[in-house]
């Protein structure tokens, strides 16, 4: 098993989800919070920029651009794909990366409650979502394996190990106070759960746990012109990992019909009306349900 050595901490890959902001102001007055004896912790505040013009991002989205081909593009420099080559050099580089693991922290203005995303479901990975499952009953795990993690565009793919932190419902630009509180105690159960990996002080597990895989993205209804012709449907609104069935509404059209799920599974809505998609017309991401097995 692999020993982590140094942790990463990141805020604020996107500018106007302040609650990984204000965490990191928070621990870095208070450092002994994020301590731990078995490796070393640091903190990032990733789009500095984008969080003083209070925006997502000025030019492009952050958390896609590392990518290694991306990455190794040096005619890509606006400023998140410039800032993106930055902290892979800090952080990384990746696929000879400097730091063990990095836990990126989100919001999101979905019903999501505390997500733990994971890139992979191996050892540490299965484990470490039985562990803080344990602790935190309302936290739902979520494995988003569809894609390599060397190959992923996620800021924390740059690491050995990469976890992502999501908490919802927030809007963008504001802090709520029971996001914030559950951002710190996932962040918590996670540090906690890497010293004692490292220890190989692991306590007993339970063998199997429920989680969704992510499946695909739907999008908004819309005409050949590419506008918009309907809505989320208020059956599924703020019902994040609620199971849809074959044939259940998922939109309503201006005209007052109904378009439904036509996949052949049942499926687990989330980041249902993302403030953030909008500007790509997503309406939702699909998964299914699984077991996780932890041995």
């Amino acid at each position: 098993m692999s020993i982590f050595s140094q942790v990463a901490i990141v805020g604020g890959t996107h500018g106007n989800e302040f609650s990984g902001i204000y965490a990191l102001k928070q621990w870095q007055q208070n450092s002994e919070t994020v301590s731990r004896s078995s490796f070393s912790t640091e903190l990032f505040f990733a789009n500095p920029c984008a969080y003083q013009a209070n925006k997502r991002y000025l030019d492009c989205d952050l958390n896609r651009q590392f990518d290694p081909k991306l990455l190794a593009d040096q005619s890509l420099a606006n400023y998140e794909q410039s800032r993106a080559k930055v902290l892979n050099q800090q952080l990384g580089p990746k696929g000879d990366p400097r730091v063990d693991l990095i836990i990126d922290l989100h919001n999101t203005t979905s019903n999501m409650g505390p997500t733990l995303i994971l890139l992979t479901l191996d050892t540490f990975n299965t484990q470490l979502a039985a562990y803080v499952s344990e602790r935190m009953p309302d936290a739902v795990i979520l494995v988003e394996d569809h894609i390599e993690p060397i190959q992923q565009a996620f800021l924390c793919s740059v690491a050995k190990q990469g976890v992502i932190v999501e908490i919802g419902p927030q809007p963008q630009s504001v802090l709520r106070h029971d996001v914030m509180e559950s951002m710190h105690e996932m962040t918590t159960h996670i540090l906690d759960f890497v010293h004692l990996f490292n220890i190989d002080q692991v306590p007993e597990l339970p063998e199997k746990i429920t989680g969704f895989r992510y499946t695909e993205t739907l999008h908004l209804p819309q005409n050949a012109s590419g506008e918009r012709i309907g809505m989320v449907h208020q059956h599924v609104q703020d019902k994040d990992f609620v199971p849809v069935n074959p044939g259940d509404p998922l939109f309503i059209l201006f005209d007052g019909s109904e378009q439904t799920w036509q996949g052949d599974y049942v499926a687990y809505p989330h980041f249902i009306n993302e403030a953030a998609y909008y500007d790509n017309n997503i309406a939702m991401s699909m998964a299914e349900r699984i077991e996780i097995n932890t041995k």
